[in-house]
């Protein structure tokens, strides 16, 4: 196991926090955790750059501060304190330690190891929700930014006839496929890509990842979406509604859905029939 750096940044307000944690993001910095007189950010020791840092906050005038983590068994700390997840009387998401789950109509057994998606983020929780009135039966469907693989399984839960899942990471590619095995899946193919793939198009469309790539591959994503089909997609602060509303618009996606859950957004598009 690796040493990790934990950078605490002093005193940013909440719209600083949000900016850096999506340029932090794109630097290589794994996971956040905001409070209300800091934000810390996690990254591999040997990643760590501390005047690529310095740089990035200078224009925010915030100071920081750095400690090293010693390794530790994050699997192990995760099992400690992760508890299911219920969505309404739809879907819940537990761990394979926990007995199964009752009053919901489908179970998802996820084990992330270092992935994203277990259904506690209001992100995953708000995708899976407005899942729940979408038509996945006999569809094809792409979940962009795949992470544990969650919101594939719960397509293929939901009747999908294919499943593309992509990730831009090894480990969530291996911990993906793990979990379409373990809840027994058998249409869904996880591929290491960082892009929607060429020549080939989607009834559904699901994206749960940062404002920065969505809006980067916005016109990719419609390209890819076959007509009348949806597009859900997640990961931003309701603030940023309004630029990824503009960006689908521009590609002709039209809005169904608009979900908000503590601050954080979800957004159904629709790929009009033409008239």
């Amino acid at each position: 196991m690796q040493h990790t750096i934990g950078v605490t940044i002093n005193g940013p307000s909440a719209p600083q926090s949000e900016i850096l944690v999506a340029l932090l993001s794109e630097a290589g910095y794994e996971a956040f955790e905001e409070t209300d007189q800091a934000l810390k950010a996690f990254i591999p020791a040997h990643q760590f750059d501390p005047e690529a840092l310095q740089g990035l906050l200078q224009s925010f005038e915030l100071t920081f501060d750095t400690e090293l983590l010693a390794p530790r068994n994050w699997n192990e700390e995760w099992e400690q304190q992760y508890q299911p997840v219920v969505v309404d009387d739809f879907a819940g998401v537990r761990a394979h330690f926990h007995p199964p789950l009752t009053g919901v109509q489908h179970e998802i057994i996820i084990t992330p190891k270092m992935s994203f998606g277990t259904g506690h983020h209001a992100t995953t929780w708000q995708m899976m929700q407005l899942m729940r009135d979408m038509d996945f039966a006999g569809k094809r469907v792409f979940d962009f930014g795949s992470g544990t693989g969650v919101l594939a399984i719960l397509a293929e839960k939901l009747g999908a006839a294919g499943v593309l899942a992509v990730d831009i990471e090894d480990w969530c590619i291996e911990n993906a496929a793990e979990n379409a095995e373990r809840n027994q899946c058998t249409c869904i193919e996880v591929k290491l890509a960082d892009t929607p793939p060429a020549g080939r198009q989607f009834d559904c469309i699901l994206a749960n990842i940062n404002r920065h790539i969505l809006l980067e591959y916005m016109e990719s994503m419609s390209t890819a979406l076959a007509t009348g089909g949806v597009l859900l997609v997640s990961g931003f602060y309701e603030a940023e509604n309004e630029l990824l509303i503009g960006a689908a618009a521009r590609q002709g996606l039209q809005v169904k859905a608009v979900s908000e859950r503590n601050n954080w957004s979800c957004i159904q598009f629709v790929k009009p029939v033409s008239s």
